[in-house]
């Protein structure tokens, strides 16, 4: 079985989440972003040279040309491989484990492995970044503390999702087996004043 979503993301670019359930026990989840824009490319470069080509007719030095370009294909390449990701996959073995895969603008594809056995529980975790934000993470055991967490580890590195679209399309369909804590909100996103999250049970 399969099925498709689209959200919007905390700064209002669109994510694709798609679902695919091989049985009961194997899922797959991708959160796909939109690809590198070639509008914000050409606006980004137009305004490193003609800064360059400003500064070149004060200094007349034609190192800041050669410079101005060499940083721009740099950035460009460092960014493409390091920063923009275009699609993410979790897929969830219960009998086996999770297995993260991020793939990126350059073709660059990371993938992690979590054992189930080491799997404590999946919360929504919250940071605050300009704004609070939620997102999804794994908490792994403490071999060494019964009770203990030794890491913890965000499912998805791409913009964060919506609370709501993150307990209701992620958490409940992706790691229903856990029946751990979850955050709650204590009053709506509609209603006057901030929210905050308040643990309960999930």
């Amino acid at each position: 079985m399969e099925d498709k979503m689209s959200f919007f993301d905390i700064c209002g670019g669109r994510l694709a989440l798609q679902r695919r359930y091989y049985s009961p026990s194997c899922r797959e989840f991708c959160v796909s972003s939109p690809r590198l824009s070639l509008r914000l490319l050409t606006v980004v470069t137009c305004t490193v040279w003609l800064a360059a080509y400003g500064l070149f007719t004060l200094c007349e030095n034609s190192m800041i040309l050669s410079a101005a370009i060499f940083v721009t294909l740099l950035g460009l390449l460092g960014y493409l491989h390091f920063v923009k990701i275009d699609q993410e996959t979790l897929l969830i073995i219960d009998s086996l484990g999770i297995q993260m895969t991020s793939s990126y603008a350059s073709g660059k594809e990371s993938t992690t492995f979590i054992e189930m056995g080491k799997v404590k529980d999946v919360i929504i975790n919250e940071a605050i970044y300009m704004k609070v934000i939620y997102y999804l993470c794994i908490l792994l055991k403490d071999p060494g503390e019964p009770d203990g967490i030794s890491q913890v580890v965000p499912v998805f590195q791409m913009e964060i999702m919506k609370f709501r679209q993150i307990k209701n399309c992620l958490l409940s369909s992706c790691f229903a087996q856990f029946t751990g804590w979850a955050v709650g909100l204590v009053r709506d996103s509609f209603q006057e004043g901030p929210m905050r999250p308040e643990p309960r049970p999930f």
